[in-house]
């Protein structure tokens, strides 16, 4: 399978990132940052040329660069840029070639491929950083968009009692599977799905998606929670929290706080 590379010449993070938030709401998978470059990836047969342009009209002057590149080739390349991650003493995640990381609390190893969650991105760190700061002992998990599945490795780590990963596409499935055998992690189910299930509920719900899926979730998310349930959702921008907090109260959730790096945030909400 062919996927499309995007060059995107940025003039700064902001309009990166802005760029990459509106860009996986349009299908594209995979995203590299340089300091003036943004590499966007999406499979060929997912591209759709108006939604594209939509985006890219809303930014004055965006000077783009298109190739095609086969499948293996991406992931040589997205191979060669990974870098390891430190979520703070926290969490490391790296990949099999790289060295064992140390003084940290959890090491992840991950097989970098064309998914998410690889531990980079703003709102992976985000969400990483937030897990610290709930007891997982035993409660039972919703990984919702796992992508590599380092979230739900991760709460395997911390003591969850019963993990359930999906996504709605199966490269991420396949790298989750194969990332979970990896860290030898136990109590993790994985599921193409691309909705909550309706038959489970769960103690704690990890939702790192986009805006427009967690919005069109929400009460499949209400749905899937008990009294007491805590919720973690990112995957958008500073400027949507107000929508996401309103949409949360309607939904009948308590908002707790919001957590923020660079232009990504982070909103944490209670089913009371």
């Amino acid at each position: 399978m062919n996927y499309l590379q995007f060059d995107f010449e940025v003039r700064n993070t902001e309009q990166s990132e802005k760029l990459v938030a509106l860009l996986s709401e349009k299908g594209f998978e995979g995203f590299e940052e340089e300091p003036t470059i943004l590499k966007a990836f999406i499979a060929e047969k997912d591209f759709k040329e108006d939604a594209f342009l939509n985006v890219v009209e809303l930014f004055e002057k965006l000077v783009y660069h298109k190739y095609t590149v086969e499948n293996i080739n991406w992931n040589k390349q997205w191979e060669e840029g990974f870098q390891p991650v430190l979520v703070n003493d926290f969490v490391g995640i790296r990949a099999t070639f790289h060295a064992p990381l140390e003084k940290v609390l959890h090491e992840i190893i991950i097989t970098p491929k064309m998914s998410f969650g690889t531990g980079h991105h703003a709102t992976t760190f985000l969400m990483i950083q937030q897990m610290k700061e709930i007891d997982f002992v035993g409660k039972t998990v919703l990984d919702f968009g796992t992508g590599t599945g380092v979230l739900a490795i991760l709460a395997n780590k911390l003591g969850a009692s019963n993990i359930l990963a999906i996504d709605y596409d199966e490269w991420s499935i396949t790298n989750t599977i194969e990332n979970i055998e990896q860290n030898g992690s136990k109590n993790i189910r994985v599921a193409q799905l691309s909705t909550l299930p309706s038959s489970e509920k769960f103690d704690i719900i990890l939702a790192n998606i986009n805006l427009n899926v967690i919005l069109m979730s929400l009460k499949e998310i209400v749905s899937s929670s008990s009294s007491g349930t805590y919720i973690l959702l990112s995957g958008f921008l500073l400027e949507n929290e107000k929508v996401i907090v309103s949409s949360l109260a309607e939904a009948g959730l308590q908002y707790i706080s919001t957590s923020q790096r660079g232009d990504w945030i982070l909103v944490m909400a209670k089913l009371t």
